[in-house]
């Protein structure tokens, strides 16, 4: 994972699925009595964790599109999570938006949920790990549970910069990622014509619900 999105190792964090990388993110920043902040409309475990942990928060309705509206997203809060593309809808939010969102949010951590992004066709380069260079406050969250076909080895990391990921190391319980898991996701990382297989098929079912 460092080598191929050229981030140190430091820098990646990997745990029982994404679920739990955000279990720990939402225990570890998500403290302050602001409201976090995230869509009306989307994956429903953010909504979980924050009740979970009592945590205060507020959803933004998604526009008459079903795109985040921005502006939501530029008020006081104690940090936000969103998906992109988003789920359920599969709405893609531009890297500019994101940007944006970030720019308006120096002083709270900002998560981009990316579990879905190996299906995006439309862009050549959709990720925000461009973003991570600039922005020393992102989260980007990853799994295998989609594209990897992993889901039930339970296997998710986020990016983010090595300040951050420490953090959440010292929360981390000793035993979590076990060795199946591991050489499981390895060997599917590696596997980048069994991913264009999925993807490809992937986007020809979409196009014929998109008729």
């Amino acid at each position: 994972l460092s080598r191929f999105y050229r981030v140190g190792k430091e820098q990646i964090f990997v745990g029982v699925g994404s679920d739990d990388v955000l279990s720990m993110c939402f225990l570890t920043f998500f403290n302050s009595d602001k409201p976090i902040l995230f869509p009306d409309i989307t994956y429903s475990f953010y909504k979980v964790w924050a009740e979970l942990y009592r945590i205060p928060y507020e959803c933004c309705p998604l526009d008459e599109k079903m795109h985040l509206r921005k502006e939501d997203y530029c008020k006081e809060n104690g940090g936000i999570i969103f998906p992109n593309p988003n789920a359920p809808t599969g709405i893609y939010e531009s890297l500019d938006v994101i940007e944006e969102i970030l720019k308006q949010n120096p002083d709270v951590i900002v998560i981009v949920d990316e579990a879905y992004i190996d299906f995006v066709t439309s862009v050549e380069v959709p990720t925000a790990r461009a973003l991570l260079d600039e922005f020393p406050n992102v989260f980007i969250m990853r799994t295998f549970s989609k594209a990897y076909g992993l889901a039930n080895y339970r296997v998710g990391y986020m990016m983010s910069s090595a300040e951050l990921a420490n953090y959440i190391q010292t929360i981390r319980l000793p035993y979590n990622l076990n060795t199946l898991s591991q050489v499981a996701a390895e060997a599917a990382f590696g596997d980048r014509e069994f991913l264009r297989s999925t993807v490809e098929k992937n986007a020809a079912e979409r196009a014929l619900w998109e008729q």
